[in-house]
Formats: structure tokens, C-alpha cells, sequence
């Protein structure tokens, strides 16, 4: 009895809270409310703005649920996570089983009754994406885990798109290329930083299995495709010329960060480019809405 008091007594809500790992969260939501108003060109129905977003959500928790749960043993092992409510031991496994399966649930039902099938399909196979076919198997499987499980962590755009069309448009697959693009230099800058951290919990992130140079480069060749990329979107009538002049803006920081991290040796580099490229996601999102606004046209048909 004494050896589970200290558990009881510790574990709260804020512990399931950080289950769904909020911030993350967070940011897959700001990207899905933007893809929503992006979509049509007024505004957005309020029970679709706050039912779509809240089955989202749900489903992107129960996601970040699993991740903790199958990832316990790898967190135990590292600075960053070996605190988390599963790996320290204030959540027990089956609670967080329970968890995952009850929001996921939740969120599937909110997308199917009060949105449509289509968005609640697209989810579920951004969920299962991220939590078994990354998390069960690419991130222990090989180096390339991030690029190709990107893919699911970059949905959430088009999950909001088609919350208020009920299609797959280009404008909504393009808002995923971006995010998908840019995953890549995100993450690996976060890798070169804890680089000790993943080979001692014997996982193959890139710095780890071919080395912080050969890290920083494909760093640096991401993410000029990525200002590629955010360039799309202007080239094709989607959007005007106050979303380009902030594409370039923010996609010249990226660059100079990448080049921070591959001709310098500053030990605070990987954490200072990861830090930018969330802001830089957060600030390209926010100007697209902006843009169209204020600058695009009342609505984007694209060219057949």
C-alpha cells in the first residue's frame, strides 16, 4: 500500500493532459482551423469550426497516447522524455490504453455524426500513421522514419479543409506538401541536439546511423525545398503577394539557420533551428490567412 500511495497522490489531470501532448497538439490544430478558413471563402460554420476541431484533437491525443505508451521503455532512456506520465510511472499502461481508446472513439464519433465520413476517415489514417506505422515501426526501423512518417503528422490542414468541403482539393493537398516538406529539417534539427540521447536509446535517427554533417546538409537541402515548396502556392493563384513576401521572409530564416547549424559550431544551434521552424510554421499558417483576406481572391479556383 505504501509502495502506490506516492503514485496516487502525484498522478492528476495534468498528467493525462500531457498525454495528448498539448503543444503538439496544439499546433496540428492551429494548421487545421487555417486549413478550414482557407477553404471556403467566408467564414466557417461554427459547429463545424468547433465539432471538426474537437475530433481532431481528440484523435490527435489518442495518438500521442500510444506514442507514450509503446515509446515508455525508449523514453526511460532519455533526458527529454524520461519524465512523461507513462515512462515515470504516474500513469499505468492499461490507464493509458483506456485513454487512447476512449478519445480516439470520442474524436471518431464527433467527425462521423456531426462532419463527414470522408474527414473521419482521413483521420483515423493519419492516427493509425502516426501511432503504428511510425511510431510501431519506421522510427526503430530506419533513418528515413521522420520523411516518410511525416506524411501523417502533415494531414491535419486537410483534415480541416475537407471538415467544410467534404473533398480533397489541391489547395488542401498543397497545404500538406508544405507541412510535409518541412517536417524533415524540423525534426532532424531536434535529433542532432539529442543525438547521444537516441543512440543510447538505440534508435536510428539520422545523426545517429550516418552523422551530424551528413545530418546538417540534408538539414540545409530540405529546406530549400521546402521555400520551394511554400512558393506553390503563390505560382498557382492560391494565394497573393503578401503570403509569397512572408514565404520568403520566413524561408530566408530557415536558411540561415540551416546554415548556422552546417558551418558553425555552436552548441546551441540544433535547438535554436528547431525552435525557428516551429515559429516559422506558426508565422507562414497564420500570413496565409491573412493573405486571404485581405489580398487572394474571394475564392481560389485552380486551373484545369
Amino acid at each position: 500500500m505504501q509502495a502506490t500511495e506516492p503514485m496516487a497522490q502525484s498522478l492528476s489531470w495534468r498528467d493525462y493532459y500531457e498525454l495528448c501532448k498539448p503543444r503538439v497538439v496544439m499546433l496540428m490544430i492551429l494548421t487545421s482551423v487555417i486549413g478550414m478558413l482557407l477553404a471556403v471563402p467566408g467564414m466557417v460554420p461554427l459547429d463545424v469550426l468547433i465539432l471538426g476541431n474537437l475530433g481532431i484533437a481528440l484523435c490527435a491525443g489518442s495518438a500521442a497516447t500510444v506514442n507514450h505508451l509503446v515509446d515508455r521503455h525508449i523514453d526511460q532512456k532519455m533526458a527529454r522524455t524520461f519524465n512523461r506520465p507513462v515512462a515515470g510511472g504516474r500513469i499505468d499502461p492499461m490507464r493509458a490504453l483506456i485513454f487512447a481508446s476512449a478519445t480516439g472513439l470520442a474524436g471518431m464519433a464527433i467527425l462521423l455524426v456531426f462532419i463527414n465520413a470522408l474527414t473521419a476517415w482521413l483521420t483515423l489514417a493519419s492516427l493509425l500513421g502516426y501511432a503504428v506505422v511510425y511510431t510501431l515501426f519506421l522510427k526503430r526501423a530506419t533513418p528515413q522514419n521522420i520523411v516518410i512518417g511525416g506524411l501523417a503528422g502533415a494531414a491535419p490542414p486537410l483534415l480541416g479543409w475537407t471538415a467544410v468541403t467534404g473533398s480533397i482539393d489541391p489547395g488542401g493537398l498543397l497545404l500538406v506538401l508544405i507541412i510535409f516538406a518541412w517536417t524533415p529539417p524540423h525534426f532532424w534539427a531536434l535529433a542532432v541536439h539529442r543525438k547521444d540521447e537516441y543512440a543510447n536509446a538505440e534508435i536510428p535517427m539520422l545523426p545517429v546511423t550516418h552523422g551530424e554533417h551528413y545530418t546538417k546538409i540534408h538539414i540545409l537541402l530540405y529546406t530549400i525545398i521546402l521555400c520551394l515548396v511554400t512558393a506553390l502556392p503563390y505560382l498557382t493563384g492560391m494565394m497573393g503577394w503578401l503570403y509569397l513576401l512572408g514565404a520568403v521572409t520566413l524561408g530566408a530564416g530557415f536558411i540561415y539557420w540551416a546554415l548556422v547549424m552546417l558551418l558553425t559550431d555552436r552548441e546551441s544551434a540544433g535547438m535554436d533551428t528547431f525552435r525557428y521552424s516551429i515559429i516559422y510554421l506558426m508565422a507562414l499558417f497564420v500570413i496565409m490567412l491573412l493573405d486571404h483576406y485581405l489580398i487572394s481572391p474571394s475564392l481560389w479556383v485552380p486551373a484545369l
